[in-house]
């Protein structure tokens, strides 16, 4: 009983981080929202240097998916001691969609971060222009919302 108590307990702090997100962005200046787009797209070209196309985390298989878990959260974590903020909210886009995945219940605020992510206006796919030619990405693709959301 103690046990699925934690479950719940840590399974609801999951679910309020996501939505905190949201209505983070929600409220936030367009600005902020571009982003986390931006960033977004970002991180899914950089995954996709490593085959891992983060556009089909629904698809991965339980432990790959798991594994990308804990590594987005380590990175998240370096990232934010370097203060690089922007960079760790994109890649926290991708945390909370994988998060969702495991757990349908984070699903809801997903969505409605991926929907504000898409309805963005066109500032977010300069920035990201910007941000893929800095690092020597691949161009960008049209912004799109994961299978499954």
């Amino acid at each position: 009983m103690f046990k699925n108590w934690q479950q719940e307990k840590a399974t609801s702090a999951l679910i309020d981080a996501a939505q905190a997100m949201a209505d983070k962005l929600e409220t936030s200046k367009p600005h902020f929202t571009e982003s986390h787009a931006a960033f977004a797209q970002v991180w899914a070209a950089t995954y996709l240097l490593k085959d891992q196309d983060l556009y089909t985390l629904s698809l991965w298989k339980s432990d790959v998916l798991k594994k990308f878990i804990r590594a987005a959260e380590t990175k998240i974590e370096a990232l934010r001691k370097k203060r690089d903020y922007d960079s760790s909210d994109g890649l926290a886009v991708w945390l909370h969609t994988a998060r969702a995945i495991t757990e349908p219940r984070i699903a809801p605020p997903v969505r409605h971060i991926w929907q504000m992510l898409m309805d963005i206006g066109p500032n977010a796919d300069a920035m990201a222009d910007d941000l893929l030619q800095d690092a020597g990405l691949p161009a960008r693709t049209a912004r799109r919302i994961p299978q499954g959301f």
